[in-house]
């Protein structure tokens, strides 16, 4: 019986924590509310959802992400994530850099949205 005290114990001290990192936290603070671009950012969607907007999204540099056979990838926190063909944003890129919306959970690193950029 000790046992499982113990048990649901830590269970309900471990759930706000599992839940807290599941939860995507937006980062807005205003920084982007003056910028042409912020509109535009806000409206992206890939077919996963929205993106947020610019002050959620990281830009990535040419040699964090590619693309083989029609797919894309993308290196984060210096691991290579896959990136799911729906998360990809074909609308043309105004910002000009790429762009990747990630969502961190205690499970991984799953992509929301993905915007490539030129690769120059």
């Amino acid at each position: 019986m000790d046992r499982l005290k113990l048990s649901l114990k830590l269970a309900l001290l471990a759930a706000p924590l599992v839940l807290a990192s599941g939860s995507a936290i937006g980062r807005d603070d205003g920084r982007f509310a003056n910028s042409p671009l912020k509109p535009w950012f806000d409206s992206l969607r890939s077919h996963l959802g929205p993106c947020c907007s610019d002050a959620d999204g990281v830009a990535v540099a040419d040699p964090d992400w590619d693309s083989l056979n029609g797919h894309y990838r993308v290196r984060l926190d210096g691991e290579w994530v896959d990136v799911p063909d729906e998360a990809v944003i074909t609308e043309p890129n105004r910002a000009g850099r790429t762009m990747v919306w990630p969502v961190k959970t205690a499970f991984g690193v799953s992509i929301r949205c993905f915007m490539p950029g030129s690769m120059t």
